[in-house]
């Protein structure tokens, strides 16, 4: 009963870090990608619409490799157990 307790707890921890990181992961890359098209010389320096989509878009890719690499550290962390 406590082990099922803990096991509960502990996979919704697991989840609410998962979910910081993959915001975190997501910020970083939306601002990433807004400061290359801002920052870069040689870009014109207007963030327009295709700026802003292509940077969520970076966002998003960024959370999703995030989440990917830490469900995979965690599955072999689980296979070595």
């Amino acid at each position: 009963m406590t082990e099922q307790r803990q096991g509960q707890h502990s996979g919704q921890a697991w989840e609410a870090l998962r979910r910081r990181a993959g915001i975190a992961a997501f910020l970083a890359g939306l601002f990433a990608a807004l400061a290359l098209f801002a920052l870069l010389p040689g870009l014109p320096h207007v963030i327009d619409w295709g700026a802003v989509l292509v940077s969520l878009a970076a966002g998003g890719l960024a959370r999703w490799a995030c989440q990917s690499w830490m469900t995979r550290k965690a599955e072999r962390k689980a296979e070595r157990m």
